[in-house]
C-alpha cells in the first residue's frame, strides 16, 4: 500500500521541502509526478492520469507531521487538514 512512495518521500524529504515547501505532491513509485497548490487540485489532476491506489498525495512540509497526516473527504473538499500520529 504505497510503501515505496512513502519511503521515497521520507528519504528525500529535506530536498523536496527545499524545492516544494508548502505544496502538495503526487508521488508514483520513486518519482514526483505532480506539484500542486492544494490537496484537492492534486487529487483531481492525479485521478485524470492514474488509477486509484497507484499514487500518493503528500503535503510537502518539514518533520514527521508531514507524513503522519490523515486527510478525510471533508478536509479534501474544503475543510482544514488535521495531523494525527499513527
Amino acid at each position: 500500500m504505497l510503501e515505496k512512495e512513502l519511503q521515497f518521500f521520507i528519504d528525500n524529504q529535506e530536498r523536496l521541502v527545499k524545492e516544494y515547501r508548502g505544496k502538495t505532491l503526487v508521488i508514483r513509485g520513486q518519482e514526483v509526478v505532480g506539484v500542486y497548490d492544494s490537496t484537492l487540485e492534486a487529487y483531481t489532476e492525479a485521478m485524470k492520469k492514474y488509477d486509484p491506489g497507484t499514487f500518493m498525495i503528500q503535503p510537502c512540509n518539514e518533520g514527521s507531521d508531514a507524513y503522519t497526516v490523515t486527510i478525510t473527504s471533508h478536509e479534501l473538499f474544503g475543510g482544514p487538514v488535521s495531523s494525527r500520529a499513527r
